[in-house]
């Protein structure tokens, strides 16, 4: 018996060594620190859970086996949420790990009608179609797509602008199914999953070789805007707490003016929430004036995320959780973003509509309110409302003319059919403002800073990212950083940030590809039924 056979037959009769395997291999091949490089574990991370389903019989021992797999993923990539609150991070990591499962359940399903070869082959139309499906509901993190793995393997990666991450995850989980193949069936079968492999490889390499400039550089005459960034690099915990808003806006003032008289930019970027209360209420019109009056004194516009607020009739609005009992009104809170341009008293906002399930809004509230009471909030941070609309805020520069910036806030970045929102408007650029300052040191604000990049290289849109204790940087529309602050660190980068216009196919048909797997899984369904009903007949 060969060494390959050996570890084959291992896996085969290994109980749950496998799942341990492939549990790690996922977890271990998200992004992480940059200094660590094992996105290629992907690859084939899946190849012992399947190697190890071949001959599993029993619908319990399947879960049992495939979620100790992804219990391990999602502990892996997804331990630092557990630093904002405990119970609710907690929380995510069972309950993503148990939504991970459904995949390979409809594996097993297929497996028991038509085989262990034909559920191979409908694995990934069947992963893909459920991936797209979940982030589609508001209980969905999203974070864990199998793609967002390799948002780091940046040349291998440039055909996201023809299919999205979800063809990415199609990629990936091809080529561990392939591997499946080989090691599992004849010569002959084995010959040819590696020949495909092999194409699976190269063809990436050719297409980024076509699409991306041999200079790195963007072309001659292509239009720019000049953004300031400002990281204050405020402790997110104490920026809730204590009643220090006026030291927050003075620190804030202080570095931008002095950034501003360096750099003259078109546009200053602060991050999520930088203004931690009401600005817009008649209770702060001074402190809105003494902005209005920087921001004529800067001569640039601002885009800053703040906390918005929003006022109802009791005929439109009967939640009594939100209620103002001394004017009798009924409100909204919003964790929102604005631009404001000197000279113009009318700011334009965006109100985030993916908020983080359980710490900033809980799911489906909306239908059951009594859920309000599931919450685990972030300080500070506690039943936002939900957006309604992607808005396209429309900056007058002075050397470019209007510039139409998409503003996506924090958690927003990681769903791409929100993004391509925006850029099917007429965004010519993409803005993120966020505050990872709840992670501390972990290694959750790089792989939320990856993930991102994928949404540039999607939509061929360059991005300027501003947070407030880093990662602050810009990004190119082929997902590399151009420009960056280092973390923790109070500090502003200025930067010609590019504008693009052209739309790419992805972002024409961003669902082209999980439809077209949601019908193939269908007709691939029941193809098995029909091989299983003309089974039992023939018996």
């Amino acid at each position: 018996m060969t060494s390959l056979s050996r570890i084959i037959n291992q896996l085969d009769h290994s109980r749950y060594a496998s799942s341990v395997l492939t549990g790690v291999l996922l977890g271990v091949s998200f992004p992480s620190y940059p200094f660590i490089r094992l996105e290629l574990l992907a690859w084939f991370a899946l190849v012992p859970l399947l190697v190890s389903l071949r001959n599993v019989e029993r619908a319990g021992e399947l879960f049992r086996r495939v979620y100790i797999a992804m219990l391990l993923f999602c502990l892996i990539s997804l331990w630092w949420v557990t630093l904002a609150t405990f119970p609710g991070g907690a929380l995510t990591i069972l309950a993503q790990a148990f939504f991970l499962t459904i995949p390979l359940f409809g594996f097993y399903a297929i497996k028991k009608m038509a085989g262990f070869h034909f559920a191979l082959f409908s694995l990934p139309f069947l992963w893909v179609a459920w991936e797209w499906a979940y982030m589609q509901q508001d209980l969905s993190l999203g974070w864990l797509t199998f793609g967002n793995s390799q948002a780091n393997l940046n040349l291998m990666i440039q055909y996201a602008d023809l299919t999205g991450v979800w063809g990415i995850s199609f990629w990936l989980v091809w080529f561990n199914v392939l591997i499946v193949l080989a090691v599992t069936g004849s010569r002959k079968d084995a010959f040819r999953s590696v020949a495909v492999m092999a194409l699976m490889i190269l063809a990436p390499l050719l297409y980024a070789s076509s699409v991306m400039p041999q200079d790195g550089l963007p072309a001659a005459g292509s239009r720019k805007l000049r953004v300031t960034l400002v990281q204050p690099d405020i402790d997110p915990h104490e920026k809730w707490l204590h009643n220090n808003s006026v030291d927050i806006m003075d620190r804030y003032y202080t570095m931008t003016n002095r950034a501003v008289r360096e750099n003259r930019p078109d546009l200053v970027m602060w991050p999520e929430t930088a203004i931690p209360f009401y600005i817009l209420d008649h209770a702060y019109a001074d402190d809105l004036q003494t902005l209005r009056s920087s921001l004529r004194g800067w001569n640039a516009s601002l885009l800053t995320g703040f906390s918005d607020i929003v006022y109802y009739s009791a005929a439109a609005h009967p939640d009594p959780e939100n209620t103002d009992q001394s004017m009798k009104r009924y409100f909204d809170t919003f964790n929102a973003s604005m631009l404001l341009e000197p000279g113009n008293g009318t700011p334009q906002i965006y109100r985030k509509m993916r908020l983080v399930p359980f710490a900033e809004r809980v799911p489906y509230v909306d239908y059951f309110p009594w859920l309000g009471h599931l919450t685990f909030s972030l300080v500070g941070l506690n039943g936002w409302g939900k957006g309604s609309d992607t808005t396209i805020m429309q900056l007058n520069s002075t050397g470019n003319g209007k510039v139409k910036i998409a503003n996506i806030i924090c958690y927003e970045s990681i769903f791409p059919g929100l993004v391509t929102e925006f850029v099917r408007k007429g965004a010519e650029v993409l803005t993120l403002v966020t505050n990872d300052g709840w992670y501390a040191t972990s290694y959750g604000p790089y792989q939320h800073l990856a993930i991102g990049t994928l949404r540039c290289i999607e939509n061929r849109r360059a991005m300027a990212r501003c947070a407030n204790t880093g990662l602050t940087v810009v990004i190119n529309k082929y997902g590399r950083i151009i420009a960056e602050i280092p973390w923790w660190q109070e500090q502003t980068l200025t930067a010609e940030v590019p504008l693009e216009s052209r739309l790419t196919f992805y972002t024409s048909n961003p669902d082209l590809l999980p439809k077209a797997a949601a019908a193939i899984t269908g007709v691939l369904f029941l193809i098995a039924f029909l091989k299983k009903s003309r089974k039992t007949l023939s018996t």
